[in-house]
């Protein structure tokens, strides 16, 4: 039997319409221990992300035999879960704004169809890589990718490492 080679995934989910959710940092370390809960469970490997206010991007692949849209739907559903709860717990007045309303849901904070799109060479990856990290700084946030916290260029442009979970891609 053939072992499946899992190539890594470019990954972009955005919060429903748009809005700027994630900008709280207690939302934002919802979506860091989600990924290092993963990465220590050994079922991703993270070689990069960055969370913006109303979306995120990631690099992962999936490892040993774990199916990516499992994985993807297991990450989705639980950073929604611990998002909304923190909402009703500590901001009720902002549930409203995620009302849906739909059979499956009464309040939804993320998009359905992330976008997923699997990496077949090392210059579709460090053309990601350089957007991932480059994404506060077009957004007019920080003047250097350095400067931005929530993301993992900090640990491809020097020796600081402030993620644990993060898979430096040696290319790069």
């Amino acid at each position: 039997m053939q072992i499946p080679i899992h190539y890594p995934h470019f990954f972009t989910a955005t919060i429903l319409e748009w809005k700027h959710l994630l900008k709280p940092v207690k939302f934002k370390n919802i979506i860091v221990d989600s990924l290092r809960f993963l990465v220590n469970e050994k079922r991703i490997e993270v070689f990069a992300f960055v969370i913006m206010s109303n979306h995120i991007h990631l690099i992962w692949r999936m490892q040993n035999d774990v199916e990516k849209t499992k994985v993807q739907q297991s990450f989705m559903k639980y950073t929604a879960q611990k998002i909304l709860q923190e909402i009703r717990n500590n901001h009720p007045k902002v549930l409203p704004y995620f009302w849906v309303g739909a059979k499956d849901r009464k309040y939804q904070n993320w998009e359905r169809n992330a976008l997923s799109i699997e990496i077949h060479s090392n210059e579709v990856m460090l053309q990601k890589l350089k957007y991932i990290h480059q994404n506060p700084v077009k957004a007019g946030l920080v003047s250097s990718e350095m400067e931005y916290k929530y993301s993992s260029a900090l640990h491809y442009l020097s020796e600081v490492i402030i993620w644990d979970f993060i898979t430096k891609w040696e290319a790069y």
